[in-house]
């Protein structure tokens, strides 16, 4: 809320000056009055109404010292032959009409409704960014930021005509007139900054108003303050900020600093568990997890940049809480595929732990001895001999049939064809490498399918440097050929 107050400046006896002075409420005023130096010694004060009733608001005699009176304040320079009067904390009942005792300076004060900062809060390692509105017809005044100390109030940066930034230190201005501006960077805020500061306008030699705020700075452990993120370029990047409790119902940023623009490309989210709806990074605010969480998708490398996140206060100052570092990095191209030979194995490369697979097809369906199929290392010699002596068997007792039946050809009984031997067929195996499984360690593995009577068997034997598969088959009239 603005307040305007005017002075009018008179000199005793008669009116010799008349000066306005404009003020905010929630600010202050400071004044100066000059005098003759013939008047060094005399009391100084400054009072209210008109000069027959006057009341004092300040008097003292002392010199060179600042004195306080409520929020009054004056400060007698007798070098400078000249008192300084503070009013602080105003309002709208302050308007009126005032003097400067000595030469009885007059001044009305007209007090308007305006911007009070008033607090602003912060946090230890990170920013603020302060935005105060002042009024068209002040818009060329000099304006500074300045730190109270006692009743003085020490200058840390002031503005210039240019409209850009101004650096000094951690301190940053800018005084943007066509929208009547002022903006207050701190960077690398720490607790001992917590102190009462003031953003002033110098009206002219003789008057000046301000508005104070306390900057309160605070050391806490719930947020980060700098996080670094890396991603390819066409990927995306996720960020993910804590902030304090007390800004729940705060508006939530992310901004870039890019070169002087220390706020550049900012989103903002304004409604808890609701996707932004602009801007180029999307964000999403969990008031009760007190998180704030952003993406980027499709980076490139102009998103390798320094970013923050933050929170912003009603009255539009920003506190900016953790950095975020981003580091976009071009997309390797990938390695090489090892290409897969099918070069055909030979017998020491195929000692192999699984056994091979062989089909055999007869009229009662298929069988299959797979590769899923392992024995165990105790069971192979076993497995050896059974079927080498079966094998043995039923070859000779297949020739001795045989001559049975060539014998009692002349009794027209049967006619049989003779057969004077086993026939066998090697099939010959390929092969494709495998994993090797410990579980087994038998050299090589091969099946014998054994068909004498239509009825298939099939046996399995192991033996050392083996590399095929061995079928026999009986060659017998009255049973289908394989």
């Amino acid at each position: 809320m603005k307040i305007i107050w005017t002075f009018t400046l008179l000199m005793i006896p008669g009116v010799v000056s008349s000066i306005n002075v404009t003020g905010y409420s929630g600010g202050g005023v400071i004044i100066t009055c000059k005098y003759n130096k013939t008047f060094t010694a005399t009391a100084k004060y400054f009072c209210r109404g008109q000069w027959s009733e006057c009341t004092d608001q300040i008097r003292t005699e002392k010199k060179n010292k600042w004195v306080d009176s409520g929020r009054f304040s004056l400060y007698d320079d007798t070098r400078a032959a000249v008192f300084t009067v503070t009013i602080r904390d105003l309002s709208e009942r302050d308007s009126g009409t005032y003097y400067c005792g000595v030469e009885s300076l007059v001044w009305h004060l007209n007090i308007i409704k305006g911007q009070n900062i008033s607090a602003v809060r912060g946090f230890s390692g990170g920013n603020v960014i302060l935005n105060y509105k002042y009024k068209k017809q002040h818009k060329d005044h000099e304006k500074y930021v300045c730190k109270t100390r006692a009743n003085q109030c020490i200058t840390l940066i002031n503005t210039n005509k240019a409209a850009e930034w101004k650096h000094d230190g951690r301190f940053s201005v800018h005084d943007d007139r066509s929208a009547r501006l002022l903006r207050v960077f701190i960077t690398d805020l720490n607790v001992k900054d917590s102190k009462k500061y003031r953003i002033v306008v110098k009206v002219s030699e003789d008057y000046r108003f301000f508005s104070a705020f306390n900057l309160d700075i605070r050391d806490t452990d719930c947020c980060e303050k700098s996080i670094s993120l890396s991603a390819a370029a066409g990927g995306s990047v996720n960020i993910s900020c804590k902030y304090p409790q007390s800004h729940s119902a705060d508006v939530k940023f992310v901004c870039r600093r890019s070169g002087s623009d220390l706020c550049a490309e900012e989103t903002s989210v304004k409604e808890n568990r609701r996707w932004s709806a602009e801007g180029q990074i999307q964000l999403y605010d969990d008031r009760e997890q007190q998180l704030l969480t952003g993406t980027i998708s499709h980076v490139t490398q102009q998103h390798s940049a320094e970013y923050w996140c933050g929170v912003q206060s009603d009255q539009g100052h920003k506190s900016f809480i953790t950095r975020v570092l981003i580091s976009v990095t071009e997309t390797s191209s990938p390695p090489p595929s090892s290409s897969s030979s099918s070069s055909v194995s030979s017998p020491s490369s195929f000692r192999t732990s699984l056994i091979t697979r062989v089909s055999y097809s007869s009229p009662s369906g298929f069988i299959t001895a797979g590769s899923s199929l392992i024995i165990p290392l105790v069971l192979v010699p076993l497995v050896l001999i059974i079927g080498h002596l079966l094998f043995l068997f039923l070859c000779k007792k297949h020739q001795s049939q045989g001559s049975d039946s060539s014998s009692q050809a002349g009794a027209g009984k049967h006619d049989l064809v003779p057969h004077t031997g086993c026939v066998y067929e090697e099939i010959k195996n390929t092969h494709r490498q495998l994993p090797t499984n410990p579980s087994v360690s038998s050299d090589c593995v091969y099946a014998t399918v054994h068909k004498v009577t239509g009825d298939p068997q099939i046996l399995i034997s192991s033996a050392d440097d083996m590399n095929y598969a061995m079928v026999k088959k009986a060659d017998c009239p009255d049973q289908e050929h394989f």
